[in-house]
């Protein structure tokens, strides 16, 4: 009811690149926050906790009764491991009926309508599972759960108090879209009643974060949609299938990236720091770097909660790939209930086990060993950046048929001639793909600008005399540079609101 009432007075859409967001829902949470937290941290966090169920409740009000059935079945499971983790059988019995239940859950809402239509259409009208609307964040809340029943299970967690858990879980800039939190990486946040208190200098990079990741959302990510929707379909002229696909390799670059900065931006206004999740992955130099520069919280997720669990590498080279390949497939599956997703994780899955066997490979052979040198490292990244492309293009897919006709495109088996209706790049749009190319691989990135100011958890970046005149400080200049980039920003925000593209998963 309240989130209906508030809905009226300034419209819908409580999304980070939002009017509704910026203007009204974020000063409003900030200064009644910091008002509460002179006063008392858990008045500030219980604010915090309404703020974020009101976020979530704002998408799609019958959303928010499953967040909260499940971050408070979660919890209980979560006591009972942490009372009983010295007694396994017990532990393992709790651990496995709440990891069923996050997992029915996601499977029901998630799932469902794909396993139905894969194994007898005839359930999806039995059931009425044409009706079943995906819940927002879905799988990054319940993930963060199940790691959190994990650790427990583990002993590594010893208490638990309810606001600061309901806070983990929802805690709304990491909500919708991640980062994939480890409870020890929060918890003693949100118990240091410092954090409740505002400071100069998390206000102003926070701000500044927030900008950079507003104008890469709405600047650079969002003019590229109209290019991949045309390109996405059957037979794809050869010239429209690279631009589509390269236009969709920046889009969910920066899309994906400026959310990320939104978020951390966001949270450092709050005086919590969130895990870094981007760091400038089409850099990376083969498939095994690439997955430590993209989607980091969920690469460490499948690896410490999936990969090593399976074995790892541990039970020789056949287990090890058979392990990587496993991962892979189901992370894919993780992103979304299509074949498209699935033959993605098992391209990736193959990818990973090309460059374990490249690099044993040389290890056990002639090859020499020599240093690295530039030309060998572009050429890694190019060829990476290639390999990476062609995955995207299964990613992006409605489905296999069109994924095969896309690439068929970019190998020229469709022809040369643009098909009617096409929106075709021209001039501009082919000087934006080289600008957005230049970005992601030679401008220092977020975490790099930042420098030595300590805007997220994670280790601090590599020293670089070259960027020292470029790293940002709590000064005017880049105050007022900050400013005039969110005022670009907003300016080139219209009325229709983009969602970002990590929103489906």
């Amino acid at each position: 009811m309240i989130v209906c009432v508030f809905n009226l007075a300034i419209g819908s859409n409580l999304l980070f690149n939002s009017y509704e967001f910026i203007v009204w829902f974020l000063p409003t949470a900030l200064l009644i926050y910091f008002i509460l937290g002179n006063k008392s941290p858990t008045w500030a966090g219980a604010w915090l906790l309404a703020c974020s169920l009101f976020f979530y409740g704002d998408a799609n009000p019958r959303f928010l009764p499953v967040l909260v059935n499940s971050f408070f079945l979660n919890y209980l499971f979560g006591l009972g491991l942490i009372q009983t983790w010295q007694r396994p059988k017990v532990s393992r019995l709790i651990l496995a009926t709440g990891v069923f239940c996050d997992l029915a859950i996601l499977g029901y809402y998630k799932y469902s309508r794909f396993f139905s239509e894969t194994i007898n259409p005839s359930w999806i009208q039995h059931w009425h599972l044409d009706q079943v609307v995906l819940p927002l964040g879905i799988s990054f809340f319940t993930f963060t759960q199940i790691a959190f029943l994990v650790d427990a299970s583990k002993g590594k967690i010893r208490e638990c108090n309810p606001l600061h858990y309901a806070l983990f879980v929802t805690y709304f800039p990491h909500l919708i879209a991640g980062p994939i939190l480890h409870h020890e990486e929060m918890i003693k946040q949100f118990e240091d009643r410092g954090c409740y208190k505002p400071s100069a200098e998390n206000l102003v990079a926070g701000f500044t974060i927030f900008a950079i990741g507003l104008f890469k959302k709405v600047g650079l990510a969002d003019p590229l949609a109209g290019y991949v929707a045309s390109a996405f379909h059957p037979r794809p002229a050869f010239l429209e299938a690279w631009g589509g696909v390269l236009s969709y390799t920046f889009q969910i670059y920066f899309d994906f990236s400026g959310y990320t900065d939104m978020a951390i931006g966001i949270s450092l206004l709050f005086g919590f720091k969130l895990p870094i999740n981007f760091n400038s992955p089409y850099r990376s130099v083969n498939i095994v770097d690439f997955w430590r520069r993209w989607h980091m919280t969920l690469s460490r997720f499948l690896r410490d909660y999936l990969y090593i669990p399976l074995g790892g590498g541990r039970q020789g080279a056949f287990r090890r790939f058979a392990n990587i390949g496993v991962t892979m497939v189901l992370g894919g599956l993780w992103h979304g209930a299509n074949w498209t997703f699935i033959a993605w994780g098992a391209l990736h899955g193959a990818y990973l086990l090309i460059n374990h066997g490249w690099n044993g490979l040389k290890i056990k052979t002639w090859w020499p060993k020599s240093e690295k040198t530039g030309f060998g490292d572009a050429a890694a990244t190019g060829l990476t950046f290639l390999a990476v492309m062609v995955g995207w293009v299964l990613f992006r897919a409605e489905n296999i048929q069109v994924a095969l006709s896309v690439l068929g495109g970019m190998t020229g088996l469709n022809g040369p001639a643009s098909s009617p209706g096409a929106v075709t790049l021209g001039t501009v749009g082919w000087s934006r793909l080289a600008i957005c190319l230049g970005i992601v691989w030679f401008i220092p990135n977020t975490r790099q600008f930042m420098g030595e100011i300590s805007h997220c958890l994670g280790p601090k970046p590599p020293e670089e005399r070259w960027m020292a005149p470029f790293r940002w400080s709590p000064t005017w200049f880049w105050i007022l540079a900050a400013v005039a980039l969110f005022y670009g920003a907003m300016v080139g925000m219209t009325k229709e609101v983009h969602v970002f593209l990590y929103y489906q998963f």
